[in-house]
């Protein structure tokens, strides 16, 4: 499938998505949020595609933020239409992707750019980035998750803190803060992350799947997480990949696992 505003690239195991707006710092708008919707659902597909790692082209900017353009006549009933459709056919839909995807922070991460960060499964960043959430300074609020994922990644003071101010942190206040896992230059930004993925694919991707629906259910009102857990952990028996995994620990020998 050809893409207007990103780009995909695989290099098995892993794909890379790039979103491709250098000119407006990679900002997010209707088409491109379309597109990486649709790059992601044919990836979780792929079952050669163990791992996604989502970065922004150039020097300067993962996502600098939405395309204020857009929306900037919006009503009410639109308003809130645009956070509920960016919800359920971007942000959700990564977070609760199978497959593990990592954000590479390559620069500015704002806005709706670092609501996109942060619903990647974790995320590893360069040392020039800088992150925010600067959405009361235009009169609105972060609307693509931005209010419920930050505290659940940073605590609930420092959330409200970066949300109400408006104001950037550094790479290494991020690390500091836990919403990132790994600061490094620049050019290092890109290997590591494949480093990570070399590590992740040494594993049951079946394990991994039903280990990342556990997780989230722990953060969900709806869902008893302990209950999640369990059911997943039973199912992981009736696996190919367990029975695998097991024989190879017992025989002493690397897992090869089929993935199903």
């Amino acid at each position: 499938m050809s893409y207007n505003n990103i780009l995909v690239q695989k290099q098995l195991p892993t794909a890379i998505v790039t979103i491709n707006r250098p000119n407006k710092l990679n900002a997010l708008n209707k088409d491109t949020i379309g597109e990486l919707h649709n790059a992601f659902k044919d990836l979780q597909k792929d079952k050669d595609v163990k791992a996604i790692v989502l970065t922004g082209s150039g020097e300067k900017a993962f996502v600098a933020g939405a395309d204020i353009s857009e929306f900037s006549d919006f009503s009410e009933k639109e308003g809130k239409k645009l956070a509920a459709k960016g919800q359920k056919q971007l942000f959700n839909f990564i977070e609760n992707s199978s497959t593990p995807v990592i954000a590479a922070i390559n620069g500015f991460a704002l806005g709706g750019g670092l609501e996109l960060a942060m619903a990647c499964h974790f995320r590893v960043a360069s040392n020039n980035a800088k992150m925010g959430l600067p959405e009361v300074s235009l009169g609105v609020i972060p609307g693509y998750g931005g209010t419920q994922r930050l505290p659940q990644l940073v605590g609930k003071g420092r959330a409200m803190e970066m949300i109400m101010t408006a104001g950037m942190i550094t790479a290494d206040q991020a690390l500091a803060y836990g919403l990132v896992n790994h600061v490094t230059s620049p050019e290092e930004l890109l290997p590591l992350c494949h480093k990570i993925i070399g590590k992740i694919t040494n594993n049951s991707p079946v394990a991994i799947a039903y280990a990342i629906k556990a997780v989230n259910a722990g953060f969900k009102n709806t869902v008893n997480g302990y209950e999640q857990e369990i059911e997943a952990f039973g199912a992981c028996f009736g696996t190919d990949d367990f029975t695998e995994g097991t024989s190879a620990f017992l025989e002493k020998r690397k897992a090869e696992f089929p993935g199903s």
